[in-house]
């Protein structure tokens, strides 16, 4: 047992190469090289006798007795790390986050918790980053993604912390261009300014269960950027309501289609870190439901 105690600095290479699928990667999550992070798991497999990895010059997969090992001391090293949990009161939480927010969710989320949570627990410390695009949690060691949309969360744990409304708009020279849209059929008959991922043009979903796929000559990954394009009258946009709420009171986008409800979307954290996220990371996850709830 002493002699697995021991090799607490492979363990944790181990699990963490699982979880991101390379030496490399797991080096740089823990701030290492990849030739010390394959030394360290060499060694706790020489403590162990036996092989949890095969390595190639083009994969690395886990052996049978890897894939037993790792199920039994992923969840030990989980509990471990999240033990501080049990000491600290919310007052006294501390530790550091790394989050990826959606751009333009992002600038309406990022007022409240530099405002008011940071605030409330001087011990956490934030690393934020914000782009419309799905990061790899594991592979860019990121604690948790918030996320607006459907997406492929594979491997991670999921919890939906709101369903939020959708909005169909245009800029009133577009409106001139092309005509008043009444119907459903009249959408497929005007410009968009896509939301495209990989180059797979999201849908216009309603509640009723109709798509329409938008046609346009501008594919956009930044809900910024469509809101902008929209704006400039290059094409209709179909996005979160509330990102566009200060244009559309204001005039510069008028809502099309009123009357027909569209499809909500829901607004998720993804993490990695075992079944149950950290103290830190569920007080910062309930305080951004309670921000969504309360703007609605």
């Amino acid at each position: 047992m002493q002699g697995l105690l021991s090799e607490t600095a492979g363990l944790v290479t181990f699990v963490r190469t699982v979880e991101t699928g390379s030496f490399s990667a797991a080096a740089k999550s823990l701030g290492a090289t990849p030739s010390s992070a394959s030394k360290s798991v060499s060694r706790l497999e020489t403590l162990l006798g036996a092989k949890l990895f095969r390595r190639s010059t083009r994969v690395l997969m886990l052996t049978p007795e890897g894939e037993a090992f790792y199920e039994r001391v992923m969840p030990l090293l989980r509990d471990i790390e999240n033990s501080t949990d049990a000491v600290q009161s919310h007052g006294a939480v501390f530790g550091h986050l790394r989050i990826s927010l959606p751009g333009e969710m992002g600038r309406l989320l990022v007022g409240p918790i530099f405002g008011n949570f940071m605030q409330s627990y001087p011990g956490i410390t934030l690393e934020i980053g914000m782009t419309d695009s799905h990061v790899d949690i594991l592979r860019d060691n990121y604690d948790i993604a918030f996320r607006a949309g459907q997406s492929d969360h594979n491997g991670l744990m999921s919890k939906t912390l709101a369903h939020l409304d959708m909005v169909l708009v245009a800029a009133p020279s577009l409106m001139e261009r092309c005509g008043s849209v009444e119907t459903i059929n009249d959408l497929r008959e005007i410009p968009f300014a896509r939301y495209s991922i990989q180059g797979r043009p999201y849908p216009v979903r309603f509640a009723s269960g109709l798509e329409v796929k938008p046609q346009g000559r501008l594919d956009l990954d930044s809900a910024t950027a469509i809101k902008e394009a929209a704006k400039r009258g290059l094409g209709a946009a179909h996005v979160l309501k509330r990102i566009v709420q200060d244009e559309i009171d204001d005039g510069s986008l008028v809502v099309l289609l009123p009357a027909c409800p569209l499809e909500t979307i829901p607004f998720r954290a993804l993490h990695a870190f075992g079944r149950m996220p950290n103290l830190r990371m569920q007080l910062l996850t309930d305080f951004i439901a309670q921000v969504l709830r309360s703007s609605d």
